[in-house]
């Protein structure tokens, strides 16, 4: 009994589970290289994908050290022959993957069509499918699981196709380095699939598919810049600051705090993409082509998101921490959110459908406003999240309960409703430069940080705690940490990245250097050089040999300020200076020696006030080793323009002085106490000329200070006045403001009114089931109804599109210059149309397009079925002609006769008979037939009784001499036919006739 395969219960959980372990490899900078380094291609494809497969390995050459799985749409409950068929077209093995099966080189492999397939660590997992099969998404199940975990090998392929599978699994692999293929959709049967592959614009190549071999192997044999030599390296980084000034030039957005690795991998996938091999090159590149700038600009843009990324984050969310957020609401309060890299806004929606789904499960729920902010600095996603329409493919991770409850289906694609697109103001936001959304209950910013610099990060921080209000939550991806502010925030789910914002009062000064581009751009730090020996003719020797000679020769000195702090020590100067009891201190009068101070205070103060260098010699100084003459300097600083206002202090060494004469002897041994009286005269005159200095000095600042009161009293009045307008402007803007509300008021009724004329039309125009297009004056389509698809191939894409481009069903080529007849003329023209199929019948009507204001703009174009009424009318041909055929092989006299006793038909016979031409009769009178020879007075009278009283004649016997034919003896029938009740009545009459 074979083994049964073990599968795994859940594959959101299976892929939950991928994210967590392998994040780390996502989100570092460099990731650690596989033991498997071979890269793994992934053939996505639904229906008439198996022509694109054999055509794809047809044109594989052999030996390319590649692993191929195809993931095709295949119908479970049906046996595939896929493997046979694959392996008819190329030589490689071709196995149908089974749970725990090692992925290896030159295989191909075909994804099992009642499992999702994932790989994890080199080795293929099969999953129980979630969801039923019209609503899997085995593609993007598995593009996903590849780039996670192949990262830079990870190769998709998008082939024929109908839905938008595939797409989100794109993304995921270009944000992960990997490269992305599509087939040319002319050349796809079905061409869904690579078009809306193409439309997330993150697609390497779009190529028929014989050329896909050849571009797989040249994107597999292009260098890596993870192989360059450190010279190269540091050339790069060099030229990485013109790259962010082109982006920022191009776009107004600054890279520089970005990640260098990041940076520099999404610069190799475009190298790798235009076959570029220098950094150089690719700069060139970027000056000539500036289109290339916003293709990099977008590069380093992928905004992979899709609804509740991490399912499991969105429920911990809902369950644990939104309800408690929730019920400190007060009635009449608002929830405030800021969803910051919204990207296309799923996860903005996301957020709001589950504060939706709390507030309706709470008991005594308040009754709070929403109001979700989402912003993103790529102007294109924040337009696509404001039009609020997302792919089929979203039926992966919204389940069919929120898809009734939140969207509307459309054309192919789901729609969010007006109810919850309301709660959500999309806006182009910089987060590092713009001022954030205050206030908040909620701050979300997942899968952002990660790309940011550690320092751009840590003064993000800040700014979100001054966002958020207090026991506010902020909200982070699973790879991004608080980087050390626990101050700030406590984290009250590890797992998950939720932290709850402190009552800390950060100091606004810490953000003074917000935003943090433009002014305070982080330079590119150069790798250092590799250790080389220069060439000596083009050293530069000079600066060298000052700093040696500096070294050896120059005197110890400083450089102060006015209060004496050391800036900048030269030299030994240990034996002047040192460090004094106490609080650790870098200034020279607490660490100057014995003997030093008062000359060193004198000579500070001196040079400081008169802005003139000062000396003084013999200045003994008590050292470690006895006593040291020196000489004291000090000069003022007045360029460079840096040390302007800095004091030069210098210590040079005397020799010791010798005495002249022994008869000093004695004086000289009594000269340590008259020395030191000496010095304290010397230090009392420095107090007494500092005692009258500082008076000057008092007295000046005595009247700086009365001139300052005089003018803060003056700023005073000013502020007074300045207050009482702002105290005037502040009424002016409450009048304006209110002013605001009513018109905003007026507004929003108006708008209300417009939403009601817009349903009622929408409802009208359905309940008629007429196809309607409008056009403007240049034929280009503004509008058009749903039943307007059956006839033309329309979606919402082709408003705006020429009516002339847009193929129909009709067999009438000339509807274009209907419209311009139309348009000119003014005057309203209808035709009757039928379909190429002969199946339909419509009655185009087109009317000029009249505003109120009579002015025409275009021009209205409907069409009415009717092909119910072309099928009555040649019914009723056909039934006609079939009464006539009969009444024609009767050989007796027939006539039919109208209400009126007009002729509508009469046999050959009657007109044989009595001798009349047959196309002469329908219409005349009976009366005036054969020149009045019918008018016999008793026939009238007969048929008056059929005529007014309903009788009817049974074999009546009519005699009458006609001049032509002599005497006819007639038997008369007739018979009253009733039709319709706007149909008159018909009268048959029947003749026998005998000549005698």
């Amino acid at each position: 009994m074979e083994k049964p395969e073990a599968v795994h219960s859940s594959p959101q959980a299976a892929l939950t589970t991928i994210a967590a372990t392998s994040s780390d490899l996502v989100k570092q900078e460099m990731p650690a290289k596989p033991a498997n380094d071979f890269p793994v291609v992934a053939l996505g494809g639904s229906a008439g994908a198996l022509e694109g497969f054999e055509s794809f390995f047809q044109h594989l050459p052999i030996g390319t050290g590649m692993a191929f799985v195809v993931v095709p749409h295949l119908d479970p409950s049906q046996k595939s022959m896929m493997t046979e068929i694959i392996q008819r077209y190329t030589p490689l093995p071709v196995v149908q993957i089974t749970d725990g099966m090692q992925v290896e080189p030159e295989q191909v492999y075909l994804v099992p069509a009642n499992k999702e397939t994932s790989i994890e660590r080199n080795t293929f997992r099969l999953h129980e499918p979630e969801r039923p099969n019209g609503q899997r998404m085995p593609i993007d199940y598995f593009f996903q699981s590849l780039a996670v975990n192949r990262r830079e090998q990870a190769i998709g392929i998008i082939f024929s196709g109908m839905g938008a599978d595939g797409s989100l699994g794109v993304k995921m692999i270009m944000e992960n380095f990997g490269m992305v293929m599509v087939q040319e959709p002319t050349t796809a049967r079905f061409d869904s699939m690579p078009r809306n592959a193409i439309k997330t614009e993150f697609v390497d190549h779009v190529v028929p598919v014989e050329e896909m071999a050849e571009k797989l192997m040249a994107y597999t044999h292009l260098p890596s810049i993870k192989g360059k030599t450190a010279v190269d390296t540091h050339k790069s980084s060099q030229m990485l600051q013109k790259v962010f000034s082109l982006i920022r030039n191009k776009t107004g957005h600054d890279f520089s705090l970005y990640k260098r690795n990041t940076i520099y991998r999404r610069i190799e996938r475009r190298m790798n993409t235009h076959h570029l091999h220098k950094f150089s090159e690719y700069i060139n590149f970027l000056e000539k082509n500036p289109q290339e700038v916003e293709l990099l600009f977008k590069e380093l843009l992928i905004g992979v998101t899709k609804f509740f990324r991490d399912p499991e984050a969105f429920q911990v969310l809902k369950e644990r921490y939104l309800p408690a957020l929730l019920k400190e609401k007060k009635d009449g309060e608002t929830v405030r959110v800021w969803v910051a890299g919204c990207s296309t806004g799923e996860e903005a929606y996301s957020i709001a459908i589950l504060i939706q789904e709390c507030l309706a499960q709470m008991e005594n729920a308040p009754q709070v406003k929403v109001q979700v902010f989402a912003s993103d600095i790529d102007q294109a996603a924040v337009d696509f999240a404001r039009a609020a329409c997302y792919q089929e493919n979203i039926t992966a991770d919204v389940s069919p309960d929120r898809l009734s409850r939140y969207f509307t289906r459309v054309e192919g694609h789901y729609c969010v409703k007006k109810e919850l697109r309301e709660m959500i103001v999309f806006a182009v936001h910089n987060l590092n430069r713009d001022a954030p959304f205050t206030k908040l209950d909620l701050l979300t910013c997942r899968n952002l940080l990660i790309y940011l610099s550690s320092d751009l990060q840590k003064k993000l921080f800040p700014v979100f705690h001054y966002a958020l209000n207090p026991n506010g939550l902020l909200f982070l991806g699973s790879s991004e940490t608080l980087s050390g502010y626990p101050d700030l925030f406590t984290p009250i789910d590890t797992k998950w990245k939720i932290s709850r914002r402190n009552e800390t009062s950060y100091p606004l000064s810490r953000m003074v250097d917000f935003p943090f581009t433009f002014t305070s751009i982080e330079t590119v730090k150069p790798f250092p050089e590799p250790n080389q020996l220069p060439d000596k003719k083009d050293m530069n020797l000079g600066p060298l040999i000052q700093r040696v000679l500096l070294q050896q020769f120059a005197p110890p000195s400083l450089i102060i300020n006015a209060k004496g702090d050391i800036f900048y020590i030269q030299g030994r100067t240990g034996r002047y200076l040192e460090p004094a009891q106490g609080q650790a201190t870098l200034n020279v009068f607490e660490m100057a020696r014995e003997g030093l101070k008062f000359e060193l205070n004198n000579l500070i103060n001196k040079a400081n006030t008169l802005k003139e260098p000062f000396s003084v010699e013999q200045v003994r100084v008590q050292t470690d080793s006895g006593e040291q003459y020196i000489k004291l300097s000090v000069t003022p600083l007045q360029e460079p323009a840096p040390l302007k206002g800095f004091l030069l202090v210098v210590f040079e060494d005397l020799p010791t002085p010798k005495f002249r004469h022994r008869k000093h002897k004695a004086l000289d041994l009594a000269s340590p106490p008259d020395s030191r009286v000496a010095e304290l005269e010397k230090e009392l005159l420095f107090t007494k000329q500092r005692l009258q200095s500082t008076i000057e000095e008092m007295n000046s600042s005595l009247e700086e200070l009365k001139s300052t009161n005089e003018e803060l009293q003056s700023a005073n009045e000013e502020l007074q006045s300045t207050n009482e307008e702002s105290m005037t402007n502040k009424e002016e803007m409450q009048s304006l403001n209110e002013e605001l509300m009513t018109i905003n008021l007026q507004y929003q009724t108006k708008t209300e009114e417009l939403t009601n004329s817009n349903n009622d039309m929408k409802n009208l125009l359905d309940s008629t089931e007429i196809a309607t297009i409008f056009l403007d004056n240049n034929l280009n389509i503004k509008n058009f109804t749903p039943q307007a698809t059956h006839i033309f191939n329309l979606i919402r894409a082709d408003v705006g599109r020429s009516i002339s481009d847009i193929a129909s069903s009709l067999k009438y080529p000339s509807i274009v210059e209907d419209v311009k007849e139309v348009m000119e003329k003014l005057r309203p023209k209808e035709v009757h149309l039928q379909t190429k199929d002969e199946q339909q019948w419509y009655s185009m009507r087109i009317l000029p397009y009249r505003t109120v204001d009579n002015f025409i703009n275009g021009a209205v174009v409907t069409f009415t079925n009717i092909t119910a009424f072309k099928n009555l009318e040649a019914s009723v041909a056909a039934t006609s002609l079939y009464a006539a055929n009969i009444i024609d092989i009767i050989q007796q006299p027939l006539v039919v006769l109208d209400g009126q006793l007009r002729v509508e038909c009469a046999s050959n016979a009657f007109a044989q008979t009595f001798q009349l031409i047959p196309e002469q009769l329908k219409g005349q009178w009976l009366f005036h037939l054969g020149n009045g020879q019918w008018d016999i007075p008793a026939l009238k009278e007969r048929m008056n009784q059929v005529l007014l009283e309903g009788k009817e004649m049974k074999n009546e016997v009519l005699e009458h001499e006609f001049p032509v034919l002599g005497y006819r003896r007639m038997v008369l029938n007739t018979r009253r036919v009733e039709q319709t009740e706007n149909k008159p009545f018909k009268i048959l009459m029947a003749l026998e006739v005998f000549e005698r």
